[in-house]
């Protein structure tokens, strides 16, 4: 026995040694996954928990709704109350070719990416606490925004919206030009 290991080079066993802790660590780490990857999943959680627990207030909403515009044994259904997600009244009516010419760009009826600052997922945010539209957000308070945002988790809390009410008022008066003019000047909606 003492022959066969005398025969074996002395580098050799260090290397095995080596190459075996390798191997081991790397199905170790593939086995318990990465501590980033758990944080943005646990992140995702917690944006799916706010909407679930939205729809299901939603949904309890709508069924008293339901009950209450049935009357008795009679089908016949009450006038439905105006939803929140409704446009708000702003007496001018929304023109998208005076949008088109101040942006350059096709614009879509309260579309709240026109405010700057405001991209594709913070959008998101904003309809799931029922801000849909541009004069839902210029009747939000910068607070509620930065609530918003807050529920949107970290990266989304860097986001200043100080100015964004302001800007979706401009958007729901249709004053384009106005608004393409201070946009030019602010920096990320800033």
């Amino acid at each position: 026995m003492t022959l066969l290991i005398s025969n074996i080079p002395c580098w050799l066993i260090p290397v095995l040694v080596g190459v075996i802790s390798a191997i081991l660590g790397y199905f170790l780490g593939r086995l318990l996954g990465g501590g980033e990857k758990l944080t943005e999943t646990t992140a995702n959680v917690d944006v799916y928990k706010n909407r679930i627990s939205k729809l299901e207030a939603d949904l309890e909403a709508c069924k008293a709704n339901k009950k209450s515009t049935f009357t008795g044994g009679n089908s016949s259904i009450a006038t439905p109350e105006v939803s929140s997600l409704a446009t708000a009244p702003t007496g001018v009516a929304f023109d998208k070719a005076a949008a088109k010419a101040a942006f350059g760009k096709n614009i879509k009826q309260d579309d709240l990416t026109v405010v700057e600052g405001i991209g594709p997922k913070i959008k998101e945010l904003f309809h799931n606490h029922e801000v849909t539209t541009w004069a839902g957000l210029a009747d939000c308070s910068i607070e509620k925004c930065q609530e918003v945002l807050k529920s949107g988790g970290k990266r989304f809390e860097i986001h200043k919206p100080g100015t964004w009410p302001e800007q979706a008022k401009l958007a729901a008066s249709g004053q384009w030009q106005k608004l393409k003019e201070w946009q030019d000047n602010l920096d990320g909606g800033k």
